[in-house]
């Protein structure tokens, strides 16, 4: 069977469009998931977000898999939207199990690195350290495949999201920056773990 990479541009084109088609659906139940919950959020007074990851708690634990689909309000929720759909369909051309094993082995170790470095009394939500991993991910999934194709992908990637880097630094004291860096660190260790030769 033939490598993404070693196909002809004009069939890793069809291939991408053919793997973001067949898994559309499961990119919208994610998305889905997180409005519903914000909708739920709004009725319950933004209870909801109390069940993020809450670093060296023991209940803050489950946080690690529910904070990727809370969100502190619309504006938040609409932020990590577009970027989640458009990285995560770049994931997928690499096929659903490329997907999961990446978005989970990110969720996994970037939540938990969170949980236990993350600041005392404080609770971390939001997609973005999915988005941050799918980043990380994505710019060095190449260079552990040593694959131009995806050295190229990488590039294309971190020329228009790059900026979002940014939010790896301590800017603002209600941004996760946390998150953010973990996350994107889980991204490029899940590469690593997937691809390294």
């Amino acid at each position: 069977m033939l490598s993404p990479s070693s196909l002809p541009s004009d069939r890793r084109r069809d291939q991408f469009f053919v793997a973001v088609k067949e898994n559309f659906l499961l990119l919208c139940g994610l998305v889905a998931s997180a409005w519903i919950l914000e909708i739920m959020d709004v009725f319950l007074f933004g209870s909801l977000n109390s069940f993020g990851i809450v670093p060296r708690s023991l209940a803050g634990v489950w946080g690690i898999f529910a904070a990727p689909l809370l969100h502190a309000g619309f504006d938040h929720l609409i932020s990590n939207t577009v970027p989640f759909f458009v990285l995560g369909s770049v994931v997928l051309m690499g096929g659903r199990r490329i997907f999961i094993f990446a978005s989970l082995f990110i969720v996994l170790i970037g939540g938990a690195a969170v949980w236990m470095l993350g600041p005392a009394g404080t609770v971390h939500i939001g997609a973005s350290l999915l988005i941050f991993g799918y980043l990380g991910f994505l710019i060095a999934r190449g260079l552990f495949e040593r694959s131009v194709f995806w050295v190229v992908v990488g590039v294309l990637i971190l020329v228009f999201y790059g900026g979002m880097l940014r939010g790896i630094f301590p800017t603002d004291p209600y941004i996760s920056w946390q998150g953010h860096l973990f996350g994107f660190i889980a991204g490029i260790l899940a590469a690593r773990v997937m691809f390294a030769k």
